[in-house]
């Protein structure tokens, strides 16, 4: 009897627990998704199965709430309903909407889908707001969105460039907003501040949930705060948009941040992430840093300058050839950048000015050679070593991010490009950047030690060759025995390898009578 009820009592329990799962995969089945304010929730969205995504028990005093979702490169569509509208949905890899709340509201919802081909992996988050926090892009007078709080991000070769909507300042629910277009005043928006600030990624690092993870560290303003860098502050009368030097393959994060003065609230945006390269293209993606071309060229340069680095000094015209071809290819680079269509701490405020910044890299690249002017030998062994050793981190950079490389290449792209003095040069310096500065170091240091331990005893430059050339004629003329001696002079020797040419084209001319002689 007891196990006949053990028996009915297992069955019960069985089925119960196959009702709960039941339930589970239908409601996700139905693709609703429930949040809560300030946690971020993950999911997969399929281009066959949008989803909905919904929020209870909204909290009163909130007057209205800023809905961000995030992927790595793949683009997710978020609305306020099922018709997809310019004015009311964004489509992108970091997008965000602001619902202001009606009277007694406490429910809200957003339709989300994707039109990708593969199934994209996002992270969503709602933040909510009182009335007196500012309004991110509550004054959009460029963008689709009425209240757009997201930040739009361009790059290119040169640099990456962040614009954003300005704020309103706070109001209560069923109030209308404070207007945007009147004059300057502390009860509107123009008293509103804007903190732009950058975010790092690990060096070489270019995985979805390493970039998912730290983007939790970007979206609410006391994590901003605490982990982000600030770059710059921005007024209402400023325009809002910010430049920063592009860094290939290296992921950074800017968001910004809105601040109340008057009340000392603060909201932030929605944050933008890049790698200021695509995932997707076939050639010249995140996952390479350059072309094949172009790592053979940098290793054999890398293999020239470990050479001049060591024996520079020695090898005088090799070395010539080699700086030779680095200030002629920067020229020639410069020039047909300029000339043609061809694609390809300096954040000071006084170096925006080119004046100022060409003339302080002209005079720097000046006052050392005058500084080492007396001992010209010292001089050329320190350029042999810290120019040939460069070279190798040159190399590196062509496999792995580093951010040693970004001391020539912004050199380049300050002359190449007009708009690039307003562009911040901040980058990170993490451990690669430690390893790859040990190794520079080390080579430079080497190379520089036995160069001139090397050289001690020895004349500071070998000889002029026009010397050379002329104690060699000297030489020839006064010695006879010298076999050279005996030898015409190249004017000669030339007219006689000509003669013999014209010769041998020349037709044999008759030699006297040919006819039979007749007796």
């Amino acid at each position: 009897m007891q196990v006949l009820w053990l028996l009915i009592l297992a069955v019960l329990v069985a089925q119960r627990g196959t009702t709960s799962v039941a339930e589970v995969f239908g409601n996700a089945s139905t693709g609703l998704l429930e949040f809560s304010v300030g946690k971020f929730r993950y999911f997969e969205l399929n281009r066959l199965f949008p989803k909905e995504a919904i929020l209870h028990h909204i909290s009163t005093n909130v007057t209205f709430l800023l809905f961000q979702i995030h992927s790595q490169y793949q683009n997710t569509t978020l609305s306020f309903s099922k018709t997809i509208l310019p004015n009311t949905s964004g489509t992108g890899s970091d997008r965000g909407l602001v619902f202001i709340l009606r009277p007694e509201q406490t429910v809200c919802t957003w339709h989300l889908e994707t039109l990708e081909e593969k199934p994209v992996y996002n992270m969503a988050i709602p933040l909510s707001y009182s009335e007196r926090d500012p309004v991110p892009g509550g004054c959009n007078l460029e963008f689709d969105l009425d209240i757009d709080p997201n930040i739009y991000l361009e790059y290119n070769f040169f640099e990456m460039r962040i614009k954003f909507a300005p704020a309103n300042v706070g109001f209560a629910r069923g109030v209308v907003p404070p207007p945007c277009d009147t004059e300057e005043g502390q009860d509107f928006r123009w008293r509103l501040q804007y903190d732009v600030y950058q975010y790092f990624l690990p060096e070489n690092d270019l995985t979805e949930d390493a970039l998912l993870q730290h983007l939790q560290r970007m979206a609410q303003v006391p994590q901003v705060r605490a982990n982000a860098v600030k770059v710059v502050t921005l007024t209402a009368n400023d325009k809002t948009e910010v430049s920063f030097s592009s860094l290939l393959g290296q992921g950074v994060i800017y968001n910004v941040i809105v601040w109340d003065p008057f009340f000392n609230t603060y909201a932030a945006y929605v944050p933008v992430h890049t790698y200021a390269c695509s995932f997707e293209a076939v050639e010249g993606s995140c996952a390479s840093l350059g072309s094949v071309s172009t790592r053979v060229f940098f290793s054999l340069s890398a293999l020239l300058g470990l050479f001049i680095c060591f024996f520079g000094h020695r090898f005088w015209k090799t070395e010539l050839f080699f700086i030779g071809f680095i200030f002629l290819g920067f020229f020639f680079y410069i020039l047909i950048a300029r000339l043609t269509s061809m694609k390809y701490d300096g954040n000071l405020k006084v170096f925006r000015d080119d004046g100022v910044f060409w003339m302080t890299f002209s005079c720097i690249a000046i006052l050392i050679p005058v500084v080492f002017m007396g001992c010209l030998r010292i001089l050329n062994i320190l350029t042999c070593g810290i120019i040939g050793s460069y070279s190798v981190v040159l190399a590196i950079g062509s496999y792995v991010f580093t951010s040693l490389s970004s001391i020539t290449v912004n050199v380049l792209r300050r002359a190449l490009d007009a708009n690039f003095n307003k562009a911040f040069t901040s980058v990170p310096f993490q451990t690669n950047d430690f390893v790859v500065l040990a190794i520079w170091g080390m080579l430079a240091v080497s190379g520089i030690t036995l160069q001139i331990r090397r050289e001690r005893g020895q004349p500071f430059f070998p000889p002029h060759p026009y010397k050379l050339w002329k104690q060699e004629r000297e030489r020839r003329v006064t010695n006879i025995l010298d076999p050279s001696h005996h030898i015409l002079p190249l004017r000669n020797r030339l007219w006689d390898q000509f003669t013999r040419i014209r010769e041998f084209f020349q037709k044999p001319q008759p030699a006297g009578e040919r006819t039979p002689l007749l007796l």
